[in-house]
């Protein structure tokens, strides 16, 4: 026993030795700052929230359970018309009723979901003829959208690309569709709003039609003026796969040559402009137009435009702002009343061209002798500036010729460069409102990267972004879309 006491002793005054420590040079270290100090730690990983907020919760329960009873209401006002055409009168054709055929059902696409319309099939018997004529009174294409949600895919194909239309169709109306059904919607609504156009610009164009003076017209009307150009689709026709499985060949590439000129005026009224502060002043209100290049039918649209807002008079000056382009001035003799503008900032860069080749790029011998060509520009004194002009010794032969063409160019436009007088009537000076409606109508929707358009598509489109900024889309609900339309 004593001997197992003693090694007892023994082993309790073993230490265990710990393992070596690693080398100063191989511990791991945090970043250490400038200052020799230790860099903070970095960001913890956000988290999302457990769950919706409690009233989008409330929101989405309430929508889950009425939205299959608003289906459900739909689908009964359709049977009961249905029911009314079987017994209300036959249709006529050849001057006699014509003949019930079947009762098949037609399906439509809603935004509450799919319906089916128990729509008679009517058949002539003298001529073989046949229609559905409830299908025609609800303006229904079968199988696809009809109705509102024609209407709202349309809209949504007006101001993103199909592709991102159909996606945000699923977010925003709970219908899951695909790009062609938005391009398709685009296109019917499109040709419809084209055709209202052409036809109210054909009315107010005629001169049988009778145009009533209003007293209250205002003093004047600016028309501002301008072109840009939109790329164009190499091919004539759409192509189409003849299988599922086909692959098309790859598209030639787009030469120069293929792009065509959006002509777009926009329609103010001096009188409606407001002071934002003492130097930025906006209107109240514009009207936008355009169409793909042809100049005549534009000064037709802005023509109608104003006869259908009853901004002409019998003393109304209509104020025409443009850039040199002649196809502006050559019609401007369609109105009785017209004060024509060079835009101001047009004739500047008309001049800084000859400067930057005179003085050089970014000199600031450039910027003063441009700065004082501004100042006596505006203050109306054309000619004086012309003759100095006439004075100068060009250095190069580049600004010789840059030179010789400031001239001709203010030469020709000196009367309409009274800019002095167009600022006291208040008329302005400048196109800076035809240049943002460029970037509204055209740009933000037509030339994003790698779009080219038919004449068609561009037509249509075109058609429903004017009523879109216009602030007249729910004039859309008055429009009849055609049921066939050419690719």
């Amino acid at each position: 026993m004593r001997g197992l006491s003693t090694l007892r002793q023994v082993v309790a005054q073993i230490r265990v030795a710990p393992d070596p420590a690693p080398p100063a040079s191989a511990r791991p270290r945090p970043p250490a700052t400038a200052g020799g100090r230790r860099a903070p730690a970095p960001p913890p990983r956000p988290s999302l929230a457990p769950a919706a907020p409690p009233l989008m919760q409330i929101e989405q329960r309430i929508l889950d359970r009425f939205w299959p009873q608003m289906r459900d209401a739909l689908q009964a006002e359709l049977d009961a018309l249905a029911v009314a055409e079987r017994h209300g009168t036959p249709p006529r054709c050849c001057g006699t009723p014509m003949a019930a055929h079947d009762h098949r059902p037609v399906t439509c696409e809603t935004w509450m979901g799919t319906i089916r319309i128990p729509a008679r099939r009517w058949r002539c018997r003298i001529c073989n003829r046949d229609g559905r004529p409830l299908v025609d009174q609800l303006e229904i294409e079968p199988g696809h959208p009809s109705g509102l949600l024609a209407r709202w895919l349309g809209l949504l194909g007006c101001v993103a690309s199909y592709t991102l239309a159909a996606e945000l169709a699923a977010h925003l109306l709970r219908v899951h569709v695909n790009a062609m059904t938005v391009w398709r919607a685009v296109q019917r609504l499109g040709e419809a709003a084209a055709r209202h156009t052409e036809a109210m610009s054909a009315h107010h164009a005629d001169p049988r039609t009778d145009r009533p003076v209003r007293a209250g017209a205002p003093a004047a009307v600016v028309v501002a003026v301008d072109g840009c150009v939109l790329g164009m689709q190499v091919r004539a026709t759409r192509r189409r796969r003849t299988t599922p499985d086909e692959v098309l060949p790859a598209l030639p590439p787009v030469d120069d040559g293929h792009f065509r000129e959006v002509k777009t005026g926009v329609l103010l009224v001096p009188a409606e402009r407001v002071a934002l502060s003492p130097t930025r002043h906006t209107v109240v209100r514009r009207v936008l137009v355009t169409c793909l290049g042809n100049a005549d039918l534009l000064f037709a649209r802005l023509w109608a435009q104003l006869a259908e807002l009853q901004w002409i008079g019998a003393h109304t000056v209509v104020v025409i702002v443009g850039d040199g382009a002649e196809w502006i001035w050559h019609r401007a003799a369609l109105f009785a009343n017209v004060c024509e503008i060079l835009d101001f900032w047009h004739a500047l860069e008309h001049a800084w061209t000859y400067a930057r080749l005179q003085f050089g790029e970014g000199s600031c011998q450039a910027d003063r002798w441009a700065s004082r060509l501004a100042h006596d520009l505006k203050a109306g004194r054309v000619q004086e500036v012309l003759a100095r002009l006439k004075t100068l010794r060009p250095r190069s032969d580049e600004s010789r010729t840059a030179l010789d063409a400031l001239i001709k160019y203010y030469t020709d436009h000196a009367s309409r460069m009274r800019y002095d007088e167009y600022l006291r009537l208040g008329y302005g000076i400048g196109s800076g409102a035809v240049e943002s409606a460029h970037k509204q109508i055209v740009h933000a929707r037509f030339r994003q990267a790698g779009m080219r358009w038919s004449a068609l598509g561009a037509r249509r489109l075109l058609a429903l972004r004017l009523l879109l900024l216009n602030g007249q889309w729910a004039t859309t609900a008055q429009l009849r879309m055609p049921r066939s339309l050419a690719a």
